[in-house]
């Protein structure tokens, strides 16, 4: 499953592995929006920047992200304002109108392209038009100039949205290398193929060997390391995206439901047209049975809408969401400015992302921004979020439980799974998972090795996904995505 934007994005020979041994003033794990806008930021001032990607920059979240860069976020305002005062959601704001201006203007100095469009948030359901009008109602809370809209462009019912203007969206592989491109001009070093796998004092290991670092940021999407317990402050969800070609008129602005399923849309240019994208139908990471069927339904309700539709791209992505709504950017552990994260964008990285580099350069050079405060990564503010922790660790408690309780129904098949499909079982007292992927049969332990989840098999992606926290694996049990930074251990199939 290769995003439209990766497929499109023209060839370049990358950067290389880390030689280790260097030393730098920061070191920023991962190379998505978050760390290389951070890393452009540290380097025009003056500071020496290293990035350690472990794939390669865009592989993860931002490369297949849809790459709306807007102020209207679905109901997440709304979400914001149930839980936090006025002065915390205007604060919120105010660091995504800084992180998208600043984004805009990279934009427009650099030559890259972007199409301004409104924004809207619409109710697919009567039902669900009392979220749309809460929206509308923390928007104006926070200032933002947003309408009632009754009619849209779009060929299925609706029942009223809220709309914002002069929002945008661009192609994010080609915002991340023109990023990379001014990192590098100011003397910041990116290294890709290097899988970060701890940090001890000032020294960061890695797969190459260890390089030093005054500060290190961890911009992974989640934390790869477990001081601070983010991995039980966060919730990974995984959602799908689709590309067609559309024979009729394509909508001209970025629409996502307020109600479920989630239906996201908007148009991308290309050299032979616009195409028509289309996402939705999230769920929890490793707790859906058949991913496949999740983007099977997408299709479906795609075609529904616009008959005659062709589909050029399927993709997932993972996002992270806090437990009281708002990132969580900065120390990773209270008191201590070594080590900095920046996570929690609840599906809206890319003006977060820049907010969240914004505050990091500001407090690494002791210029904090105004609004940095609502973005703390340790805040008492999370008291509003105790519900809702409460009820993302009881189902990281269910699905560990039904890991172990699934893998014993199969105890005794020995079988090779058919073509594209995995499936976990005991071989005594191991739980092992066993796939066949591109006519190769492949066993590897079933146990994720961050906090010994058992894994599921993600027919969609081909992938051994873990339900507790996120972590993602090959069909060889190479990682994917963390915060897990180690792989399943290979078994014999037996």
């Amino acid at each position: 499953m290769t995003s439209f934007w990766l497929d499109q994005a023209p060839p370049e020979a990358g950067y290389p592995p880390l030689v280790p041994g260097s030393r730098f003033d920061h070191v920023i794990v991962g190379g998505g929006l978050t760390g290389v806008a951070t890393a452009v930021l540290l380097a025009r001032g003056g500071a020496s920047v290293a990035v350690v990607e472990a794939r390669s920059l865009g592989a993860v979240a931002t490369g297949n992200t849809t790459a709306k860069l807007s102020l209207l976020q679905g109901t997440h305002l709304s979400s914001i304002a149930s839980k936090h005062s006025e002065a915390t959601l205007r604060a919120y704001v105010a660091a995504n109108i800084e992180g998208q201006q600043w984004l805009l203007r990279f934009c427009a100095d650099y030559n890259i392209a972007t199409q301004r469009e409104s924004a809207f948030t619409y109710a697919q359901t009567r039902s669900g038009t009392a979220r749309v009008e809460a929206e509308l109602a923390a928007c104006r809370a926070a200032g933002i100039g947003a309408h009632w809209a009754d009619e849209v462009e779009l060929p299925f019912p609706t029942y009223g949205s809220v709309r914002v203007d002069d929002q945008a969206q661009f192609d994010p592989i080609a915002v991340l290398r023109g990023l990379a491109t001014e990192a590098v001009r100011h003397g910041a070093v990116i290294f890709e193929n290097t899988r970060v796998t701890g940090v001890k004092g000032g020294v960061v290991e890695t797969e190459h060997g260890p390089v030093r670092a005054g500060t290190v940021v961890l911009a992974t999407g989640t934390p790869i390391l477990d001081r601070g317990g983010f991995f039980a402050r966060l919730e990974p969800g995984r959602s799908y995206a689709l590309a067609f070609e559309v024979p009729e008129p394509i909508p001209h602005g970025m629409y996502l439901s307020a109600d479920k399923p989630t239906r996201s849309l908007r148009y991308a240019p290309t050299t032979q047209g616009r195409l028509l994208l289309v996402g939705g139908n999230g769920h929890v990471v490793g707790r859906e049975s058949s991913p496949q069927s999740k983007v099977d339904d997408l299709i479906d309700w795609t075609r529904t809408y616009w008959p005659g539709v062709e589909l050029t791209h399927q993709w997932s992505a993972q996002d992270y969401s806090p437990i009281d709504a708002l990132p969580y950017v900065g120390p990773l552990l209270p008191g201590s400015d070594r080590i900095l994260v920046a996570t929690g964008y609840s599906k809206w990285g890319m003006a977060n992302a820049v907010a969240a580099a914004l505050a990091i350069s500001g407090r690494v050079f002791g210029r904090p921004m105004d609004w940095a405060g609502v973005l703390q990564a340790w805040r008492p503010r999370e008291l509003a979020g105790l519900v809702t922790a409460a009820r993302t660790n009881g189902g990281v408690g269910l699905a560990l439980a039904g890991g172990w309780l699934r893998a014993g129904l199969h105890g005794d098949d020995t079988r090779a799974p058919v073509e594209g499909l995995g499936q976990v079982r005991h071989v005594g007292l191991q739980s092992v998972g066993t796939c066949t992927v591109e006519g190769k049969t492949t066993t590897v332990s079933a146990i994720c090795p961050h906090l010994y989840g058992v894994v599921g098999w993600n027919d969609a992606e081909k992938t051994w996904d873990c339900p507790l926290h996120g972590s993602r694996f090959a069909a060889d049990g190479s990682v994917l995505e963390g915060p897990a930074t180690r792989p399943l251990t290979p078994r014999d199939h037996s």
